[in-house]
This record gives structure tokens, C-alpha cells and sequence, in this order.
């Protein structure tokens, strides 16, 4: 069986002193894998892997993140990134009024070894378009191709584990299901992939497993 990457055991993150957004939550997640957390909005989803990533101040309150069989909770985001865990939020990330190429160079910011130019190949291999708008401005890209400048960029920082909120939100069906392909494509390179999704449908059919969230804690 694949060695673990990721370990979370009893994890709990408060808003405040009222909202308590995870309580208890436990899941691991293997070498290679794609794992997809589902459930309504407010389930606790997008705050588990902004814990995960060191984002949410002094969260999480109770519990124990282990990444690569490493006690990471309570670390700075910048350490956490300098693990191999790259996080792209719900709104993509990108510097809009940069252009393609712009974006994809800062996924390059203090890299300097020898694979630079092949991980760039790759990266417009798998999306050509990419390459065809490198002079382009990233705010004018549509929101599919703009989802894909943000993974095209995250895997230029060689992640270990790649944290995805919602990477088909407001996308054509066709598209979609475009990225999902891509993200296969990224785990098949040994990539590991923990997503955030509400189509439960796209997501499982791309995921080698899942985990439903009800209010904060994982029910399936």
C-alpha cells in the first residue's frame, strides 16, 4: 500500500468564539491518489484545506495535521509551501492584470534547477492554449482557461500535494470535464490531488475516493 502524505487526526478550527467550522475531522490521504471532499457550502471543506495550508490564524484550535509523517500543524504558510503543498483557491489566485506567461513565471519564483524548462514543456503540453496567450492578460481568459493558468502554474512548484477549492466552479459541463482530464494527467506524473467539489458526480468520477462533510465533520 502507498505511504501516506497526508494525516489529519481529530482536527478542529473555530471562526471567532461562535462558528465551529470543523469538529473532529480525521482523513488521511495516500501517495498518488485523487481524493475529493464533498458537501453544501458551509460543510467545513474550504476550511480544512486552508488549516491544511497554515492560512487560518491559529487554527486549527485542537488536532494534528502530519504531512509526509511530519507534525506541520501550527506552521507558518511559508513552510508549509516549501514542503511541496500548493493551494489554489476557490478564486484561482491568479495576478489578473499579469499576463499568461507572467503568471506562469512567478510559478517558477526561486527555482533553479536543471528541470525548469521541462516542467514549462509540460505544463504547455497539457494546455496548449497556454502558450498560444502567453502575451495575453489573464483577466481577459475565460474561466476555463483561467483554471487552467492557475493548475498550470501550481504544478510548476513541483507540489507533493496539490489542494484544489472548487476547480470546476463556473464552468461549461465540457470544460469541466476538461480539467478533470488534466487533473488525471497530473496524477498519473505521481502527483497527489486533495479537491474541494459540490458536483459530487464530476468529482467521483475522477476521485479514487471520497469523503462526504455535514457541518464541520466527515459522515461518509
Amino acid at each position: 500500500m502507498s505511504e501516506k502524505v497526508l494525516e489529519l487526526k481529530g482536527l478542529h478550527a473555530v471562526y471567532g468564539k461562535k462558528i465551529h467550522a470543523l469538529k473532529g475531522v480525521s482523513l488521511e490521504v495516500r501517495q498518488g491518489e485523487i481524493v475529493a471532499l464533498i458537501g453544501n457550502n458551509g460543510a467545513g471543506k474550504t476550511t480544512m484545506l486552508k488549516t491544511v495550508a497554515g492560512l487560518l490564524k491559529d487554527q486549527p484550535k485542537k488536532g494534528e495535521i502530519h504531512f509526509a509523517g511530519q507534525r506541520i500543524d501550527g506552521w507558518q504558510p511559508e513552510a508549509i509551501a516549501r514542503l511541496g503543498i500548493v493551494y489554489v483557491p476557490e478564486d484561482r489566485g491568479l495576478f489578473k492584470e499579469l499576463t499568461v506567461a507572467e503568471n506562469l513565471e512567478l510559478g517558477l519564483w526561486g527555482r533553479h534547477d536543471a528541470d525548469v524548462d521541462k516542467d514549462m514543456a509540460f505544463v504547455h503540453t497539457m494546455f496548449p492554449i497556454l502558450k498560444e496567450r502567453g502575451r495575453q492578460q489573464a483577466e481577459t481568459l475565460s474561466g476555463g482557461e483561467q483554471q487552467m493558468l492557475a493548475l498550470g502554474r501550481a504544478m510548476l512548484r513541483r507540489p507533493r500535494l496539490l489542494m484544489l477549492d472548487e476547480p470546476s466552479l463556473g464552468l461549461a459541463p465540457r470544460i469541466a470535464k476538461s480539467v478533470y482530464e488534466a487533473l488525471a494527467a497530473i496524477s498519473r506524473t505521481g502527483t497527489t490531488i486533495l479537491l474541494v467539489e459540490q458536483n459530487a458526480r464530476l468529482a467521483l468520477g475522477g476521485a479514487q475516493r471520497g469523503a462526504i462533510f455535514e457541518t464541520g465533520r466527515v459522515v461518509l
